[in-house]
Parts: structure tokens; sequence; C-alpha cells
């Protein structure tokens, strides 16, 4: 043990935040197994659940450890090269047709020999981040004109964001809400990003028109949109459903049920990822929700040390980028759960069920941690240096 925590650096409070969320999830998926099991058929037993869930996060953890260990800035010109394999992650997953969880979905692509799928859209946000925050870095101390930022900034983002939105419409929302708040704090021209966001606005307005008027484009996708939002007070559509159900079971936590004793993990079908939140407060009530929600609390707070102590510009902006995304999947996670807003598929961070989650997760926790880790008497002058030329890249 202690050979490992010699291998070990960087913020101590955020390694023992991920220890305890990722201690604290065996619980919520063992109880949501037995759902997997005898509901959705997805799965033969508990112990194989468990299992699988062990090997995850074991191997996130491995993730994080190797992560670490790098030195920040070298993500920099990283993720220039990562962002163009994104780009042909992104167009391969397109033309896959996954099924997952009984649902045919272009989310996601088949890892071979193991089991597992990837979801593509999860990396797009850690390497777009991380690329938004080095051009942020490198044009810190210049005048930002709209026109070039075009190609250099601007392109990326809507490529990327175009490649995830027709199949996964809450995360590409995720990702630009993010990217947008990133260009704010990094400095972004205030006049440019109202532009970009009312150019957003109109240009999937005509994407919207453009599929209801031709729906082959894209089968079922938009109605599936516009359903989840007119269902998402209707008990008796399929949102509506398991929103009550979850109701029913945050309501039930007044009184827990115990571990393992949920009823409604049986009534919904995401129990061990979209509404794990829902079957925590079930089974534990305040006792386990409560801690849950400080955890994250007190993450974000590390996150925001972590980018203020940064001692260069890109390590801020990339602790912002990779970090906050993860409090705010919790927390639409937590507003979905609670009926706040429609079902939008994102996962409770190092909590739920999903391999993909977990694993970049712990990538951009990593690179969180790499940052806090780098030595504190590192030439802080040299801010034009602290990432390469973005033409020599």
């Amino acid at each position: 043990m202690l050979q490992l925590f010699k291998h070990i650096k960087g913020d101590k409070a955020i390694w023992a935040i991920v220890a305890l969320l990722a201690v604290l999830s065996f619980m919520p998926i063992y109880s949501a197994s037995t759902n997997l099991i005898y509901v959705v058929g997805s799965s033969s037993s508990t112990f194989g659940i468990l299992v699988k869930h062990a090997f995850l996060m074991l191997s996130g953890f491995l993730i994080l450890v190797g992560i670490h260990k790098i030195n920040y800035k070298y993500f920099s010109s990283i993720s220039v090269i990562a962002l163009i394999g994104v780009i042909v992650l992104l167009l391969y997953t397109l033309t896959q047709d996954t099924t997952i969880g009984g649902a045919t979905a272009k989310r996601w692509i088949e890892i071979p020999f193991v089991g597992l799928s990837f979801q593509t859209s999860t990396l797009a946000n850690v390497v777009l981040m991380t690329y938004i925050a080095r051009y942020l870095a490198l044009n810190k101390d210049k005048e930002i004109n709209l026109k070039e930022s075009l190609t250099t900034l601007w392109l990326p983002i809507i490529v990327v964001l175009g490649l995830i939105v027709p199949e996964n419409l809450s995360t590409s929302v995720l990702i630009f809400v993010m990217a947008m708040m990133l260009l704010f704090v990094g400095g972004y021209p205030i006049k440019y990003l109202f532009s970009i966001a009312g150019l957003a606005i109109a240009l999937f307005g005509l994407f919207f028109l453009l599929n209801k008027a031709f729906p082959e484009m894209m089968p079922n996708r938009i109605d599936t949109w516009i359903n989840r939002i007119e269902n998402f007070s209707n008990p008796n559509a399929e949102e509506g459903y398991q929103v009550e159900k979850a109701k029913i079971a945050i309501a039930t936590g007044l009184e827990p049920t115990g571990p393992g004793k949920s009823v409604q993990k049986n009534f919904l079908p995401q129990s061990s990822s979209d509404f794990i939140f829902a079957i925590i407060i079930e089974e534990f009530g305040i006792a386990l929700w409560l801690p849950i929600i400080f955890l994250y609390f007190l993450l974000l707070v590390r996150f925001v040390v972590v980018a203020q102590k940064s001692p260069t510009t890109f390590g801020t902006l990339m602790v912002i980028g990779v970090g906050f995304p993860i409090i705010f999947q919790a927390i639409l996670n937590m507003m979905v759960a609670v009926n706040l807003i429609p079902v939008t598929g994102q996962n409770l961070p190092l909590i739920s069920s999903g391999g993909t989650s977990i694993w970049m997760i712990s990538l951009a926790i990593g690179m969180v941690l790499s940052v806090s880790a780098s030595k504190e008497d590192e030439v802080v002058n040299v801010e034009s240096e602290e990432v390469p030329n973005l033409e020599t890249a």
C-alpha cells in the first residue's frame, strides 16, 4: 500500500473523493443488478455484474494513475492530433447499428473481444475542451478576431458537435454549453459569443425544419426529441412513466427500504445508470444521497482550487474545461431523477454503471491531477512557451 502511495501525486482531496465515490458505487450497482437480470435480461448473474463493474473501476483507476503522471503541457499538442482521431471515430460511429439494452443506437462502437461498448462522444468532450483551452492559451495576449477564429476554433467545434447531435442531443448540448462557458472564462470576446449562440440556435432550427421536411434524413430522431419533451410530465408515456417511478422511489426514501430492497428498480429499465440516484434515495435515504451530493460539491471546490493554483493559463483552462462538465453531468442526472428536466441519458459520474463513462471521467480527473501535480517552483514566466505554436503542432 505504501508503494502505491508513492506513485500518487497531486491533490490528495481529489484522490480521496474519487475513491469514496467509487466505493459507494458498488452498493447501488449490486442492488440494481437484479433488475438487469430478471427484468431487462441483459445479464445472467449479480456476481458477473459486480466483477464487470470492479474491472471498469480498476481499469479507470489505472487510466487515472497513468494520465496524472504525464506533464499536463503535453496535452496541448496531443489535443490537436486527438481531435482528428475523434472526428474519424465519430464518423465511424454513425455507420454502426450497435444494440444497447435492446435498443439500436449509433452512439457506441463495440470494443472487440472484451464485450464492452465505447461511446465516442464522451472522448470527444474531453479532447475538444482541451483543444479549446489550447486555443485560448495561445491567444491570451492577442486581440481575437472572429474571422480568424472561425477556422482554427469554431470549425472543429462545429464538426464535432455536428457529428454528435444526430444521435445524442443531450451530450451535444452539454458540450456546447461547457465550450461557451470555457470561452467566456478564457476571455473570448462576449460579443462574438452572443453571435455564435444566435447562429447555433438558427442552425439548429434549420436542421429541425429540414429533418421534418425530409424525415428520411434521420428516421425517428426529431420525433424522439419532440416526444421526450412532450412526454416529460405524461405518466402514460415511457419517459413520464420512468420519472413517475423515480419520484415514487424518492418519496419512499423518507423511510428507506434498505440495501438491495428497492421496489422501483424493477420498473426502471435504466435503474443502474440514468435513474440510479433515485434508487440510492429509495434504499439508503439521506444517509447516502446527502454525502454523495456533498462529495460532488467538494470535487467542484477542489477543481477550482487546482485551476487557481495552476502555474499556466493552459493548465487553468484545461482544468475548467475537463473538470466542470463532470459536476454539470452529475447535476443533470439528479435533475432528471427529481423531474426537473426531461430524460437526458446522462450517467451519474463514478456511480452509474457504464465503461466509457468511468474511463473518460478517469481520464479527465487524471488530467486535472496532472495540473495539480506540477511543481509549484516551475518557471511561471513562460506563458508564451507553455504550448507549442499552433502552426508547428
